[in-house]
């Protein structure tokens, strides 16, 4: 079954506000899946969509700085949060 571009905009509008009221924290994939009530795997291409686009940075290590094998993190970008934040209080 084939997304129309109009509705995986839609979601990924959902993600951006997500990683928004969570920020500066950074979300894991599955998390963000649970959150926006979507598969993983859907989540996993909007989010490097996103990269693409330098909306949100994905995060390979740990805070001990350790690879992770098989997981990564999101966070917005600066420039992105900022940019959210300027909309939010207008």
């Amino acid at each position: 079954m084939k997304i129309s571009e109009q509705k995986i905009e839609k979601i990924s509008e959902q993600i951006l506000a997500t990683l928004y009221f969570i920020s500066p924290k950074s979300l894991f994939t599955s998390y963000i899946a649970k959150e926006i009530a979507r598969d993983e795997e859907f989540t996993k291409n909007i989010l490097l969509r996103l990269k693409d686009k330098k909306l949100v940075i994905e995060i390979k290590k740990n805070p001990q700085g350790v690879p992770y094998i098989r997981r990564s993190r999101w966070s917005l970008t600066s420039a992105i949060y900022n940019t959210y934040k300027q909309y939010q209080s207008s």
